[in-house]
């Protein structure tokens, strides 16, 4: 076995069993290139056990994210239909380690992306678009790890929900943004933290997929990124958001022991 299928073995055992690893890097680095191969050989092992490839998540797009990681550079992951929880319904804390929510805004790809867009463009790519969260929850000991580290763990992606869909608006800059927890607002941001427009960030996505071979399919989801630091979340937690002129949406945390996470 090749040292990159050895990592991502380790990477999906630690996600399979909900226990934290060591951050590589720190032992044997690798470069960002050798990241992504990876993050390859991780997704063809949840492929071989069944999930399907429905999607890629962009991280590290807005500045409250990169300085509470500790990053510089955006990055890209894949989503899987395993990932997909219903809006309103619940996800069980056992399937996590040390799970943190953040708000969103997700797009649907109307038609394949099979080199990098610009930006005058990217509304002939997408059908509709919609409010999302997204549960991220490193497989390093205590969320802490390098840019290489996370890209080979795929960007810490673990689950997410998503509102109703809509039509796209040509518009998405100064849009309020809020992440609710049991009641109360506990971050706050706007659509400008995306990148100054979360249009941008489907731009960024063209240009990453093309980079590093992951395909951007019709149907696809992409998801633009945080608008606000991540915020821990824990078990009986009711968690929503609310994005300016579109659809809120909800889920709740179970308690360990529950249920599986809910398909739409």
């Amino acid at each position: 076995m090749s040292k990159n299928a050895q990592i991502a073995k380790q990477l999906h055992l630690a996600q399979r069993n909900q226990t934290p690893i060591e951050q590589f890097s720190s032992v044997d680095p690798f470069s960002l290139s050798e990241a992504y191969e990876i993050q390859h050989e991780l997704m063809k092992q949840r492929i071989a056990e069944g999930e399907k490839i429905i999607g890629v998540k962009m991280g590290f797009t807005s500045e409250a994210k990169m300085a509470q990681m500790g990053v510089s550079e955006m990055i890209i992951g894949q989503l899987t239909d395993a990932m997909h929880c219903s809006n309103g319904g619940s996800i069980n804390r056992s399937d996590f380690i040390h799970p943190r929510v953040e708000p969103e805004i997700a797009f649907r790809l109307s038609q394949d992306i099979n080199e990098p867009i610009q930006l005058h463009d990217v509304l002939q790519y997408v059908d509709e678009i919609a409010a999302a969260l997204e549960i991220i929850d490193s497989r390093y000991e205590n969320f802490k790890f390098s840019l290489e580290d996370v890209v080979a763990d795929n960007c810490s992606s673990a689950a997410f929900v998503i509102g109703a869909f809509q039509k796209p608006l040509d518009v998405l800059t100064d849009l309020n943004i809020e992440l609710i927890i049991n009641g109360k607002v506990a971050e706050k941001g706007s659509s400008n933290d995306i990148l100054g427009n979360p249009w941008k960030s489907l731009v960024a996505a063209s240009e990453l997929a093309h980079k590093y071979g992951l395909r951007l399919k019709a149907g696809d989801i992409v998801l633009a990124g945080a608008a606000t630091s991540a915020h821990f979340i824990n078990e009986n937690d009711k968690v929503s958001a609310e994005v300016e002129k579109l659809k809120d949406l909800s889920f709740q945390i179970e308690p360990k022991s529950h249920q599986k996470l809910e398909k739409p």
